[in-house]
């Protein structure tokens, strides 16, 4: 089995990719406009997927795994081009739900036993 990529492969991986061309990143109001576009399309296919509105007939299959890659993809390119390392991030928000939000939500017993 193939060894997952870290999230900091992941950035270095975009990065090598985008800087292949003059233009660069976008500009943070540009990222934010790509970033909307993307989870509009996340939400068209999950609306298609599990929600009352069917394709049409001329609508190109795309799927709710590939929409969210594209999310991924830009939420990468929205991180680096403001240098944030999405690690230390994720690492920063699990410390702020398992601390302050720690009793938020209602855990399942651990020991749930039936019988």
């Amino acid at each position: 089995m193939e060894r997952q990529k870290t999230m900091q492969e992941m950035q270095q991986e975009v990065d090598q990719y985008i800087s292949q061309f003059k233009e660069g990143y976008f500009s943070p109001l540009s990222m934010l406009a790509r970033m909307t576009e993307e989870v509009g399309e996340l939400a068209r296919e999950i609306n298609h997927f599990y929600g009352e509105k069917p394709k049409k007939k001329d609508e190109g299959e795309k799927t709710v795994e590939e929409e969210l890659g594209d999310v991924l993809f830009i939420v990468i390119c929205f991180a680096n081009s403001l240098g944030i390392d999405l690690q230390e991030a994720f690492d920063r928000i699990m410390h702020k739900f398992n601390t302050r939000d720690k009793d938020r939500w209602t855990r399942i017993e651990e020991n749930n036993q039936h019988g």
